[in-house]
């Protein structure tokens, strides 16, 4: 073995026992002193320093490095060549072959290819510089090694490891090979400080498979260093690298209802780093049952999704009773999402939520009110595509699908072709720019093909739904162009040709059989055409009103944009017939066979409406005395304020549209948004509370009769803004709801996953900031309300629809300690309207949380106390009073 020497700077006097308990014994280092130079040497030139040719060590025959080695040491390294060993001191590092070492001492013996390595004392008398063993992906941190670099043996004193989420200790581990690691006296712990854990299990023996397993013996828990009475005879801990199979201990609990149950057991199917697969079941004591199939899967730069299927049986009362009841509810999720990167031109996504109109109210295994609430679902699925030509075409096929789960009406339509041909400019000029009406004269090309169902939950999914499908494409040319009129007025001009195909008409006749009118369904292909004619006129103008320059207000600004609109529309009445709704056929109604049909019948009335609109919108300039440059800030003082009405000139009456106005703005720093809006309806109306061509000032009303208004205010507050001396993070947003289904926010309380209960009620990345270890004045706290009222007065009846309030609310107590509320008030029916208290205890390792709904349809209350640690989920204890609702259909 042939090593290059370094020139040593000090000798070495000797190593105690202390600094070096384990291995000093054996090594019988001896004290005599140096005869080598006492030039100091730093790290940085140990690298540098020139090789001894001549090797005064006679290598051994055959014996030869199996990989160059790199050692170095702050204080000195020294070759003891009768003893045949070489000792660095003070932040020793070895490193050979896939291993590296460091510690404060470190001796190699070349004859016995052992390394022995140790802490060294400080000027206190400390031991320092615990040894680091780092061997691939694993880092060992002893205070003492002893290590073989040929047969990779090893003994370790006082080991502490990491592995995935597991800290491990022992007195005394013994590596047998790569693959077998013996440990004596050992504790391992989820915990973050493993000296000083708040809980953790403890073996006098066990064995160690890195990516494998871990086997130990008499097995108990102990909490705050108190021995508890739970132990196992023996224990196995699975352990791999990223996701492995496994079974998933169920949830068990009692409900008066459906009796004991087991929640949320079943298998995980980890097939490779793509995608998985877990299965979950419940079980009831009186018969009811439930399946959930949840994948994850995703591609790297390519693509991601997960799919959720979720199946119930619920059973209600006792088989042979009138109070007996059984039913079946499903829920299929689907969200798939393609990376921006992985084809510039095309792009699939998708976004699914279908299934039985009543599963969010009945389920047995969801806790979302915001979902509850939710009355209608919603289903995306589509693939576009870019074709690079000129001009540009771009195309896509989908199928949505809409659900109200009150009605419970579905509309699904599938495939759905959108495609369009890219604006075209036919006389603008190659070079330039495009100016007046001719040279800004486009047009395009867009097709629109459906084929829609109209069905009902009860028929989705049979052969019934398809009886009466509906399919069509619709052809469109747009032509618009725009120029200027004495430099100030910007008009639009714009006209349409439609063309529509359809697939089925409905035919409309007497029976006398029936007596009375019928329609009849003629599949076959028919078509119309349309076309109509737009014009728009607006400008922009500009006033400013100037105050005093020492004045806090500087400046107000108001920007007016009026607009005039034209639009015509012809009569269509060629695609109209007559039909009798009597036997003797003296009364003849008009139809047409487009109405019913997928796009629509044409107009049979000849439009020609005139609009009027005006927006505006306040700003101020305010002196901002915070400002280095002394420039004023702009500050928006009412967003809009719009006012819009039409006038039909061939309408037969009720010419004049009501005014509608609608304003919003932002107070209080963007913490408060107000929107209100209202319809101003200057005809007047009879008795029987319909609209006649009168004005209502001239029937003995006011100018503008008030039929509706409607306000809406939402004010958030938290003590990271700005107006407490925080700074906003756009980031702490909380979705966990709307991944389930809900809301946005917690007005309607935070959901709970009773699948996997590791997860906070409270937003993890606030939780995360507000872990101080002591609280003055500043406590974290959020505080979100939402009122909303609504007035209608229609037909005289001047009444309130709609008042209710809305609050929510977390607090963190103290480190640690989470409390948050949902709650509000219907003043229209005067109750307090869904309420949820939550509370959370951070345990470091563990999670303790409670939540309660005191009142209402959905009243419970559940606990939960548990690890963290995915690898420990099963370790824990939960406790619910689940809601005692029977099934409903609405």
């Amino acid at each position: 073995m042939v090593f290059n020497l370094i020139l040593i700077p000090g000798a070495l006097s000797k190593v105690s026992a202390q600094e070096f308990p384990h291995v000093n014994k054996r090594l019988n280092i001896e004290s005599k002193k140096d005869t080598l130079p006492k030039t100091p040497i730093t790290t940085a030139t140990l690298d540098t320093v020139n090789p001894v040719k001549n090797d005064s060590i006679k290598p051994k025959q055959g014996q030869k490095l199996e990989a160059p080695m790199f050692r170095t040491a702050k204080d000195y390294e020294k070759l003891d060549q009768k003893n045949k060993k070489v000792t660095l001191y003070n932040q020793a590092v070895f490193k050979y072959q896939d291993y590296e070492l460091t510690a404060g001492i470190i001796i190699y013996d070349y004859e016995k290819e052992e390394v022995y390595a140790g802490r060294i004392k400080d000027s206190l008398g400390n031991l320092t510089q615990h040894p680091v063993f780092k061997q691939g992906t694993q880092i060992v941190e002893p205070d003492s090694i002893r290590f073989n670099t040929k047969t990779k043996k090893a003994i370790v004193w006082n080991t502490r490891t990491k592995y995935q989420d597991f800290n491990v200790k022992a007195a005394k581990t013994k590596k047998v090979n790569d693959s077998v690691y013996f440990m004596k006296d050992v504790i391992f712990t989820t915990a973050e400080d493993i000296e000083n854990p708040e809980y953790y299990f403890r073996t006098s023996n066990a064995k160690f498979v890195p990516n494998k397993k871990i086997v130990t013996g008499v097995t108990n828990l102990v909490i705050e260093d108190v021995p508890t009475p739970i132990g196992l005879p023996f224990a196995f801990f699975p352990l791999s690298q990223g996701s492995v199979s496994g079974f998933i201990i169920p949830s068990f609990g009692d409900t008066n209802l459906r009796g004991y149950y087991l929640q949320n057991g079943g298998y995980y199917f980890a097939f490779n780093d793509m995608v998985d697969l877990t299965l979950l079941g419940d079980v009831y004591q009186n018969g009811s049952n439930a399946l959930n199939a949840q994948s994850q899967y995703r591609k790297r730069y390519k693509y991601s999704g997960n799919l959720n299927l979720r199946y119930e049986t619920l059973i209600d009362g006792e088989r042979g009773f009138d109070n007996y009841q059984k039913a079946k509810i499903y829920n299929i999720q689907w969200s798939h999402s393609q990376d921006a990167k992985a084809n510039p031109t095309s792009r699939f996504s998708a976004s699914v939520n279908l299934g039985s109109s009543n599963y969010f109210r009945n389920s047995l295994n969801t806790q979302n009110i915001g979902s509850n609430m939710n009355n209608t679902l919603s289903s995306s699925i589509s693939y576009s595509k870019t074709i690079q030509s000129v001009p540009q075409v771009n195309y896509t096929v989908s199928a949505n699908h809409t659900q109200n789960t009150n009605t419970q009406q579905i509309t699904m339509s599938l495939p759905n072709v959108q495609a369009s041909v890219d604006r075209v400019y036919p006389f603008a000029p190659k070079n330039g720019s495009k100016k007046g009406f001719i040279q800004n004269l486009n047009l395009q090309y867009n097709l629109s093909g459906r084929n829609q169902i109209q069905t009902t939950d009860s028929l989705f999914f049979k052969s019934a739904m398809f009886n009466e499908m509906d399919a069509g494409i619709q052809h469109t040319i747009p032509l618009a162009t725009n120029f200027k009129v004495l430099k100030y007025l910007s008009v639009t001009m714009t006209g349409s040709y439609n063309e529509t195909w359809v697939l089925n008409t409905f035919d409309r006749f007497y029976s006398n059989e029936t007596n009375q009118v019928e329609t009849v369904r003629n599949n076959g292909f028919d078509s119309y055409r349309t076309y109509n004619f737009g014009a728009n006129v607006g400008t922009t103008l500009y006033g400013t009103f100037n105050f005093n320059k020492n004045s806090k207000i500087q400046a107000i600004r108001h920007v007016i944009r009026p607009a005039v609109s034209y639009n015509y529309t012809p009569s269509f009445n060629q695609y109209y017939d007559t039909y009798a709704i009597d036997a003797l056929g003296t009364t003849m109604e008009e139809y047409s066979r487009f109405q019913g049909t997928l796009f629509g019948e044409p107009n049979r009335t000849m439009s020609n409406m005139v609009g009027l609109s005006v927006g505006n919108n306040f700003e101020a300039k305010v002196r901002d005395d915070e400002s280095a440059t002394g420039e004023p800030k702009k500050v928006m003082l009412l967003n809009s304020l719009n006012f819009g009405t039409s006038y039909n000139f061939t309408a037969d009456s009720l010419k004049l549209a009501p005014l509608r106005m609608s304003a919003n703005t932002n107070l209080l720093k963007d913490k408060l948004q107000l929107n209100f809006g209202t319809t101003l309806d200057p005809l007047a109306i009879d008795n029987a509370g319909n609209r006649i061509d009168k004005f209502n000032i001239a029937n003995g009303g006011s100018l503008l009769r008030l039929t509706s208004a409607n306000i809406t205010v939402n004010y958030s507050l938290a003590s990271t803004d700005p107006l407490f001396g925080g700074s906003p993070n756009p980031e702490d947003e909380v979705d966990q709801n709307v991944q389930n289904g809900g809301r946005g926010d917690d007005l309607f309380g935070q959901s709970v996953d009773l699948a996997d209960r590791q997860k906070s009620m409270f937003d993890d990345k606030k939780r995360e900031k507000t872990k101080t270890s002591f609280y003055n004045t500043e406590i974290p706290w959020d505080l979100t309300l939402a009122w909303s009222l609504t007035y209608n007065n229609a037909r005289r009846t001047s009444e309130i629809t709609n008042n209710s309030l809305m609050v929510s609310g977390n607090v963190t107590l103290s480190p640690g300690w989470l409390a948050g509320f949902s709650t509000g008030y219907d003043f229209k029916n005067k109750g307090i309207t869904y309420t949820q208290l939550r509370f959370e205890r951070d345990l470091k390792s563990w999670r303790m949380d409670f939540s309660w709904i005191p009142n209402g349809y959905y009243k419970q209350w559940n606990f939960f106390i548990g690890i963290k640690s995915s690898i420990l989920q099963d370790i824990k204890y939960e406790k619910r009073n689940a809601a005692e609702r029977r099934f409903r259909n609405r």
